[in-house]
């Protein structure tokens, strides 16, 4: 429509509108057809993750309360799960197929520690591919050079690491599930965001999203108290503690932090779980933001409207977040 005027009535039409206001018809509907031919070949031939792509693309060019938007938000909450499971499946199938083939234990070791091999290159290479954008790295520059002033270069580094480590959790849950987004930008002082081209369709999907950072940062964190403890260098035992109580404070379950958009999946007796466990664990520990955390969750699960089916998942990774965080940011780092 490069007249900018709609080809049935002749209407004029801003650059920003998804359907003409005089006669409804969809601006983008050729395109559209031809991302529907698209993703209908890609269901045949089995190809969940190509299909996804697509009609997220179609959510795209959709005025988002027209029943053609809806019907396809649906379709990508069905296929939003197949796509996460996909890696696992295919393990688990290669997995079965050593086991029936007869293959002894020295074999399946083998094989079990090719796969973690191959799970810590790729994930590796997609950590140096974040640094491939100019924006994240001279903001990431940027960031170490304001923190250095502050803490000096070596917790500096480990700092901004940690962070970058996050970010780059909720890049790959974006990436995993066909969710356009960009690179990490640092803004020092504050933290890092990552902007979404693209939205999750439903909690769930936010779930997923929200609570990778941080399961990243927590990785983030055990390698740094692992290497704090094997050379009892209490700057590893420092970057390990602070970057725990950043991924902690993210766990708040408010507003657009990890926490918050995690706690909209459960449902409220998945919440009261959440809230039961963080009242434990300050009473444990005696972490003060704990306290920030309980009263929060707490808001939550008696203020807002709970998810009706809730989220397994998600429970279960607050659940490992939580206990592990708390562990780690109350750690006893000598000076």
């Amino acid at each position: 429509m490069s007249s900018g005027r709609c080809p049935d009535c002749g209407t004029q039409l801003s650059s920003t509108r998804l359907s003409c206001p005089v006669c409804n018809r969809l601006v983008h509907r050729e395109e559209l057809e031809r991302i529907a031919a698209a993703a209908g070949a890609a269901r045949e031939k089995g190809e969940a993750r190509e299909e996804i792509v697509l009609w997220r693309r179609a959510l795209e060019l959709l005025p988002p309360e027209t029943a053609q938007s809806r019907t396809i938000a649906e379709r990508v909450s069905e296929l939003s799960p197949i796509v996460e499971s996909e890696p696992e499946e295919t393990e688990e199938k290669k997995h079965a197929a050593l086991k029936w083939a007869g293959v002894g234990g020295v074999a399946l070791l083998a094989w079990k520690l090719k796969s973690v091999l191959a799970f810590l290159i790729t994930k590796g290479k997609f950590l140096l591919a974040g640094l491939t954008k100019s924006g994240t790295f001279f903001s990431m520059l940027l960031s170490l050079g304001v923190y250095w002033t502050a803490f000096g270069w070596q917790f500096a580094l480990g700092l901004v690491v940690s962070i970058y480590i996050h970010e780059m959790g909720h890049v790959a849950a974006l990436h995993r599930l066909g969710i356009r987004a960009s690179a990490p930008m640092f803004l020092p002082g504050i933290g890092a965001v990552v902007r979404m081209e693209q939205y999750p369709v439903d909690a769930r999907e936010d779930a997923r999203v929200g609570l990778a950072g941080p399961l990243w940062g927590l990785g983030a964190a055990v390698v740094a108290y692992v290497v704090f403890l094997a050379t009892a260098a209490p700057i590893w035992g420092a970057i390990a503690r602070v970057g725990a109580w950043i991924n902690l404070f993210n766990l708040l379950p408010v507003w657009q932090l990890d926490g918050g958009r995690g706690f909209r999946a459960l449902a409220r007796s998945e919440r009261y779980v959440v809230t039961a466990l963080l009242l434990g664990l300050w009473l444990y520990a005696g972490e003060g933001l704990l306290v920030l955390l309980v009263l929060a969750a707490a808001f939550r699960t008696w203020t807002t409207e709970p998810s009706p089916n809730g989220d397994r998942m998600a429970l279960g990774q607050f659940v490992v977040l939580l206990v592990a965080l708390t562990a780690l940011s109350v750690l006893d780092v000598p000076v």
